[in-house]
């Protein structure tokens, strides 16, 4: 992150936009150019002033929540989207998660995972709710094994992405698995390789279309 960030906020409440708003500016590093109450003013806001981040709600009344992810990664791929919402089922993250939004909050995290979010997406990263991501762990676990999609990685690999997808770090795996970390690593940069992943998200997506259990 280079400079100031610019960020957009958007809810259809009024209190949350500006509880959110004064987090935010308690923060040097970013600005808040703008808010929208509704997805049509947001998407006019994007159209204007093509801000580094949105932070959204998905349930903005005019639009499915969804469908303005997707939409505004598709009108405008150079901006980031964090969500913060009250909605914690799995089919909707599983959207979410597909429509590419850098990151995922509940409505229940405090400032200091709010900033955290906000700086990693800014900084490249992703950042989703330990809840979110253990809902998800789940569905991997309930949903059906592809085997044509895991094929292509092996026995070693599809372990140490179980352990990934758990939020184990490369030591643990090491420890968890009696190899060393750098065999951990070595592997770690196959399966990123092999799954076009290139975060934990990335790799849950993976995991979810192919079916692997965590």
């Amino acid at each position: 992150m280079n400079g100031q960030a610019t960020v957009i906020i958007a809810d259809d409440h009024k209190m949350f936009l500006d509880g959110v708003r004064l987090i935010l500016k308690s923060d040097a590093a970013v600005t808040v150019v703008g808010e929208a109450m509704n997805a049509t003013s947001l998407l006019e806001l994007l159209a204007a002033s093509a801000p580094d981040l949105v932070i959204t709600d998905l349930s903005m009344g005019d639009m499915k929540g969804t469908d303005l992810v997707r939409s505004i990664k598709q009108r405008f791929p150079g901006t980031k989207v964090l969500v913060i919402t009250m909605h914690h089922e799995q089919e909707i993250i599983s959207e979410i998660l597909f429509a590419e939004a850098e990151g995922y909050l509940l409505k229940n995290s405090g400032k200091k995972e709010l900033l955290a979010a906000v700086h990693d997406i800014l900084n490249d990263k992703t950042h989703y709710d330990k809840e979110v991501l253990d809902l998800m762990v789940a569905k991997v676990k309930n949903d059906h094994r592809q085997e044509t999609i895991r094929k292509d990685l092996s026995e070693r690999e599809l372990q140490i992405l179980k352990l990934i997808i758990r939020e184990y770090t490369s030591k643990e795996i090491a420890e968890a698995l009696f190899i060393s970390k750098l065999t951990v690593d070595k592997h770690r940069m196959n399966i990123m390789e092999k799954t076009g992943a290139k975060t934990l998200v990335g790799l849950i997506k993976y995991a979810i279309a192919a079916g692997i259990a965590g």
